[in-house]
């Protein structure tokens, strides 16, 4: 909230109070956010690009090593991104460190790398933003930690 007594000033504005007596108001603006342009620089400005998962515009990118692996991969990516999550399927013919990189560059919080072996057993190899690798996990295990990551009072 900000007052404002140059406004009523520049705009002659009176009104008669209860003595009928002439008056100058006292505005008062009130923009909570200013502008949802404004309110959404303060949020990237706040967290450096690196959103936390429930806000970030893709949460999860998945990364399969070799096409050998990208039916598993794209049924992975079918099934978060039918849960709602924001999913981005990178089956390019990159080599994974690239295609890592770029995630990490983009600052998208999450990266489910699958091989072979991931493909095999149903499971990802789990990559955080800025950690790092956290290790293969079930699929299961993955729509768990989501589900939980997936409020803003849990993030």
């Amino acid at each position: 909230m900000q007052i404002d007594y140059v406004m009523p000033e520049r705009f002659q504005l009176e009104y008669t109070g209860n003595d009928n007596q002439k008056h100058r108001p006292v505005i008062i603006h009130r923009a909570p956010f200013g502008s949802m342009e404004r309110f959404m620089s303060i949020l990237i400005e706040h967290y450096a690009g690196n959103f936390p998962f429930w806000l970030a515009p893709v949460q999860v990118s998945v990364l399969p090593i070799t096409d050998a692996q990208n039916e598993y991969a794209e049924q992975v990516a079918t099934q978060l991104k039918a849960q709602g999550y924001r999913v981005h399927f990178d089956n390019r013919a990159e080599k994974v460190q690239r295609k890592i990189a770029e995630s990490e560059q983009k600052k998208v919080p999450y990266a489910l790398v699958i091989g072979k072996r991931e493909a095999e057993q149903g499971q990802v190899a789990l990559r955080k933003h800025g950690e790092g690798d956290k290790g293969a996990v079930a699929l299961t295990e993955l729509v768990e930690l989501f589900a939980n990551l997936s409020s803003p009072t849990t993030a």
